[in-house]
């Protein structure tokens, strides 16, 4: 059967049809425009103009509802601590993602440097990003050496590591780095604005389409912190953190979660710390959190002991013991479907459906779930 349409009908629904985009047409049939009494009907059939509540859809859903249907963003933004000599990597980061998510999403990004960003910087990023970008420098008593650190002492620790061979033994700029992201970053005024976080470094790989909001799901489900890759930290640099952080508890018991993380650090009960972390140059997390009570303590008490300069604590593990004990396992989430990598450590999709829904590119081969230097054994261990 052969459907007639008059000049006029053809005229209005080319022009609905321009407007509004070619992907609903697709489930529409000859049926369907029969059974339809006028052109609202018509475009009610052809789900023209339909909205979708963004708290209904997650990671399995993405094909279901196009993103142009979402009606509304959480409170976050993507953030970027960087050098004005990252520029070339940091484009490429911003560039990656950008494509893969937040070209359909338009969540601001937030770049921060301890120098003012250069012009150039500012402008090449700028180009290659789809939305608002906001420039903040980091406050000095952010990101130098406290006053109080005996420097004697840190240089000691410093010698040690290099003679041990430790990457970034011998860096004071790599200690202040990772003090700032455990203590200071989300202080920043610039992030007062914001809830959420996404944190981005220079030269990473998004290797999936993003098609579902990571941080809705995260509002949606009572997520805290969310991770893609898990590896185990290098003891060296670390040596008197666990009994740093078991002091805190012992002194602090109110703070420790009834549903913790901590068959997730520790292989007895906590004993010891079996080295285990969330591997912080991706997160996706709830800054509320680190403004908190129980982590404003902890990290406070940690930093006072100097072990971020006379040892080199990096953020990763601080980051990620407090939200194993402090939160409820099931508030810590492992974002399978975003394929992530950090040369030289790849996050894959596991499963054939994800992997085909999101376009991935990268080589499951390669992913770094089940290596040997990899802690996502001790993860599944207590779901």
């Amino acid at each position: 059967m052969v459907l007639k349409l008059t000049t006029t009908t053809r005229y209005i629904l080319l022009v609905i049809f321009i407007t509004l985009g070619l992907h609903s047409i697709l489930s529409f049939t000859h049926e369907d425009y029969g059974n339809a009494t006028s052109l609202r009907n018509i475009a009610n059939q052809l789900s023209w103009g339909q909205t979708v509540n963004a708290d209904t859809v997650g990671p399995n859903d993405a094909l279901k509802y196009p993103d142009s249907l979402l009606t509304r963003r959480a409170n976050a933004c993507l953030l970027m601590l960087a050098r004005n000599s990252d520029v070339n990597d940091a484009v490429k980061s911003v560039r990656r993602l950008e494509d893969r998510f937040n070209r359909k999403f338009g969540y601001p990004w937030v770049f921060l440097n301890e120098e003012p960003f250069s012009d150039e910087f500012k402008m090449r990023v700028s180009n290659v990003i789809s939305g608002e970008v906001i420039f903040g420098q980091v406050p000095q008593e952010h990101w130098h050496q406290p006053d109080w650190i005996d420097e004697e002492k840190a240089k000691a620790g410093r010698d040690k590591l290099v003679q041990d061979h430790v990457i970034y033994g011998g860096s004071v700029s790599y200690r202040n780095m990772c003090r700032f992201n455990s203590g200071f970053f989300y202080r920043h005024p610039i992030l007062q604005q914001f809830k959420w976080y996404w944190r981005v470094e220079p030269d990473v790989h998004f290797h999936c389409d993003i098609d579902f909001d990571p941080f809705l799901y995260m509002e949606r489900h009572n997520k805290t912190y969310a991770f893609t890759i898990t590896m185990y930290e290098y003891h060296a640099t670390i040596p008197t953190l666990w009994d740093t952080v078991k002091d805190f508890v012992k002194e602090n018991p109110q703070y420790v979660a009834q549903d913790n993380a901590l068959g997730y650090l520790s292989d007895d009960g906590g004993k010891s710390y079996n080295l285990c972390h969330f591997w912080s140059n991706f997160e996706i997390a709830d800054m509320d959190f680190w403004r908190g009570e129980a982590y404003t303590k902890f990290f406070d008490y940690l930093d006072r002991t100097g072990g971020f300069y006379y040892e080199r604590w990096g953020d990763a593990p601080v980051h990620s013991i407090a939200v194993a004990l402090f939160q409820n396992k099931d508030q810590i989430h492992f974002f399978d479907e975003i394929g992530y990598e950090h040369n030289p450590y790849v996050h894959c999709p596991s499963g054939q459906a994800a992997y085909t829904q999101g376009k991935c590119a990268c080589d499951r081969q390669r992913s770094f779930d089940y290596d040997g230097y990899s802690c996502m054994r001790q993860w599944d261990r207590i779901q």
